[in-house]
């Protein structure tokens, strides 16, 4: 094993828990949006209101956490792309 594949592995190693903790903080926060939306959807159709589907702030935030959590993930598959890689070369 060569000084380029120790060096792809490590780098590798270092994305996927670089991109691993930029994911889990948006992902658990857009978690508990979306369960309380869903709540409210539910007290609203209970109450037989009719539920506003215009664009709210709670529906922006999700977005928002939606994206910074698949750039976290996607940080993280290049992670795990270069370890193999690493692992690979010859």
């Amino acid at each position: 094993m060569g000084i380029l594949n120790v060096a792809l592995i490590a780098l590798g190693v270092a994305a996927t828990a670089f991109g691993y903790s930029r994911a889990r903080g948006p992902w658990g926060r857009y978690q508990a949006l979306k369960a309380q939306d869903e709540n409210i959807a539910r007290y609203e159709s209970w109450r037989g209101g009719l539920r506003d589907s215009g664009t709210t702030g709670a529906s922006v935030a999700m977005q928002i956490l939606r994206q910074q959590a698949r750039n976290g993930a996607l940080i993280a598959g290049v992670g795990i792309a270069l370890v193999l890689v690493g692992l690979l070369l010859r």
